[in-house]
């Protein structure tokens, strides 16, 4: 990943804060033909030494997991994709002064790379899939569980999946959200994302904290 240096984001609590926000992960593999890619959500037990460690399954008829079970030690890509949005020209004042400025995108995205293993132990399975579940559904009122559906239906479900741990060997961040602009037009952007009917919260957010201009 091309990365500028005022772009660069390290911060280990930063970068798994966004791989739990926004766990639907692109999983990217080499196959016989080429790249391989699917898009499966993940989860994150970042106490793994040494690096943390990725967890998710993906369905039998996917042959992308077969792939990953005849090559164990290649090494895979997985991207996840934060807040992201355009930015206009309109917003800045060199538009008016000298027209010299361009459209950009501001975005904030985490990719991990590392070594699959691929599981078909059941036990293993019925844990996974119950974890999933729970990081999404553990802040609801009445949260769905796993164990809420019949257990013969859960064991059909489970045979016709396949687990990956992916043990994490590198980890960056790239967080696009205007720091090269000066404080002023840095504002604007913010502004501007909020004068608009589509907005985007997170990236107003991003793009205000690491400015300086959310007060810190």
């Amino acid at each position: 990943m091309y990365q500028p240096p005022h772009f660069q984001e390290t911060r280990p609590d930063v970068l798994h804060g966004l791989i739990r926000a926004h766990p639907l992960g692109l999983l990217v593999s080499n196959g016989t033909e080429g790249p391989v890619a699917n898009a499966i959500p993940f989860l994150l037990d970042a106490d793994v030494p040494p690096n943390g460690r990725l967890r998710a399954h993906l369905a039998k008829a996917n042959p992308q997991w077969r792939l990953l079970a005849d090559n164990p030690l290649a090494p895979v890509l997985v991207v996840f994709q934060g807040a992201d949005a355009y930015v206009t020209p309109s917003w800045y004042e060199t538009k008016r002064e000298t027209g010299k400025v361009v459209p950009t995108w501001n975005y904030a995205i985490v990719q991990v790379r590392g070594i699959v293993k691929v599981i078909e132990d059941q036990d293993w399975l019925a844990e996974q899939i119950s974890d999933l579940t729970m990081s999404q559904e553990g802040n609801r009122a009445a949260p769905w569980a796993v164990t809420d559906a019949p257990a013969p239906f859960i064991q059909s479900q489970i045979k016709g999946i396949v687990g990956l741990e992916i043990a994490i060997t590198e980890i960056s961040g790239k967080w696009k959200v205007s720091q090269n602009r000066p404080a002023p037009p840095r504002g604007r952007v913010a502004e501007g994302r909020e004068s608009e009917t589509v907005n985007s919260a997170d990236m107003i957010e991003l793009v205000r904290s690491y400015g300086g201009l959310d007060g810190k």
